[in-house]
């Protein structure tokens, strides 16, 4: 049987991976992904605390909640990558220094 612990273990994981992503990658879609792990790491932990909570489901709802604005937030990350590549034919954000018009 899966426990308590092993949701929080398998969260902190994918936390830490995601922070390692961020922080190691010079590429924007690389640092989105990372930024979705992290995401993802606090869905989980939403799920798994609201299991605990069989009365008013609150963990799930509110998990679902941010799975929906997860979602929203990278279709514009997505849209404002697109168009800095259009710009500047590159991703690297070490390399864009100029955002002014």
């Amino acid at each position: 049987m899966i426990t308590q612990q092993d949701f929080m273990i398998i969260s902190v994981m994918l936390f830490c991976i995601g922070v390692f992503i961020i922080v190691s990658k010079k590429n924007a879609i690389q640092v989105l992904i990372g930024i979705e792990l992290m995401l993802n790491a606090a869905i989980l932990n939403l799920v798994a605390f609201g299991k605990l909570d069989r009365a008013n489901n609150g963990g799930q709802v509110f998990a679902l909640f941010a799975i929906v604005l997860a979602a929203a937030t990278t279709a514009v990350a997505l849209a404002i990558i697109l168009n800095v590549y259009r710009r500047y034919k590159t991703i690297d954000p070490d390399k864009i220094n100029q955002l002014k018009d």
